[in-house]
């Protein structure tokens, strides 16, 4: 679960003064529905509009989260029973299906974060939870990102060399890899399920981060965890990608091959939208770092942080979207089944690998003779 920095509660917190020094970064403490929360202090000029300005950023929040989970677990469930039980089991369809199991986890427990919101930031659903949900979402995040990085190297390598892929990208070791990317993004996101806590504020739960009782330990924690996951779940994934399709666009045009294929648009697109849905939010991320000296972030936090998280929420259900308005001839697909503009996104670019590997094979044969 994403978790609402403490400018986004103000208007809980200020009703709760007697309790509002314990939940403060003086404790290490962050509270719950953004990945990450700046730890400042108030004055009550200050305070004077934050309280109304939340409390709508929140209703908006509720609204966006809703919408995502509705489009997220019925497109991403859909997405699920077609690749996983409906087409022929092939390298593309491993990738699409391990991408729609991420969102949909993802989406299926919003929910827990609409009713943490509506109920005033109030978790009743005890500590496991809260340490479940919220490493749930670092789960997908660094799922998402390492299979879109992984995708990238395979049409890459289909691309350069066509030959090998034609005779070794099989989805069993596909499969493998799918699975090593889950245990790495379980493996980076550990960390969460130590961090996340619960506390009492009288007759409210807050489900929150709670990085270190000593103050400066918890601003040393979190500045390694904001930037160790912009370097792992951006950086790394985002060079990767711009290397792999770089090598693609240049390989197309030596060889002066078509780059229309539906895969090759379909992946694209979805590479677009997560990194234009997470940009912002890992930005965000560093600005709360930079709020610790900085107060007069705050306001710029206050409104921003929760847009940026309603974004990221939102790419958990746009790739279903996008599968299905990156098929060629779309009105003319609405008129056929929905089966049918799956198949037609997921399917194997066969026709230009064959074509490809022809053409290979024929100059290597003209080379030996």
């Amino acid at each position: 679960m994403l978790e609402q920095s403490i400018y986004g509660t103000a208007w809980h917190l200020r009703r709760q003064k007697t309790q509002v020094k314990e939940s403060l970064p003086s404790e290490g403490m962050e509270d719950t529905t953004r990945l990450t929360t700046v730890t400042v202090g108030y004055n009550e000029k200050e305070l004077a509009f934050i309280p109304t300005l939340a409390e709508r950023l929140g209703i908006l929040s509720m609204v966006i989260y809703g919408v995502a989970f509705v489009l997220g677990v019925t497109g991403n469930g859909l997405v699920i029973f077609i690749t996983g039980f409906r087409m022929e089991k092939t390298v593309n369809t491993i990738w699409f299906l391990n991408l729609a199991i991420a969102d949909f986890t993802f989406t299926f427990f919003l929910p827990l974060s609409i009713v943490y919101q509506a109920q005033g930031f109030h978790w009743p659903f005890g500590e496991a939870m809260c340490k479940f949900n919220s490493t749930l979402a670092f789960v997908n995040l660094y799922a998402s990102v390492y299979l879109l990085m992984v995708i990238s190297i395979d049409r890459c390598i289909s691309v350069l060399c066509p030959v090998w892929a034609q005779n070794h990208r099989r989805p069993r070791p596909a499969s493998f890899v799918a699975l090593g990317v889950w245990i790495v993004a379980v493996m980076f996101s550990s960390p969460y399920i130590h961090f996340r806590k619960t506390v009492k504020n009288g007759d409210v739960i807050n489900c929150y981060t709670k990085y270190s009782r000593n103050e400066e330990q918890a601003k040393v924690t979190h500045h390694a965890v904001v930037i160790s996951r912009f370097i792992l779940a951006f950086v790394i994934p985002f060079l990767v990608i711009i290397a792999c399709y770089g090598a693609i666009v240049l390989r197309l045009r030596r060889d002066r091959l078509a780059s229309s294929s539906k895969p090759f648009k379909v992946i694209t697109a979805v590479i677009l939208a997560f990194f234009l849905c997470w940009f912002p939010y890992h930005v965000f991320s560093f600005l709360e770092i930079q709020a610790y000296e900085d107060h007069s972030l705050r306001l710029s936090l206050t409104i921003g942080h929760p847009l940026t998280t309603s974004l990221a929420f939102i790419n958990s259900c746009l790739n279903p979207i996008l599968y299905v308005f990156m098929v060629h001839d779309f009105k003319k697909k609405l008129k056929s089944s929905i089966l049918s503009v799956f198949e037609n996104a997921f399917a194997e670019d066969v026709s230009q690998s064959t074509t490809q590997t022809k053409t290979t094979s024929s100059v290597e044969m003209d080379s030996h003779d």
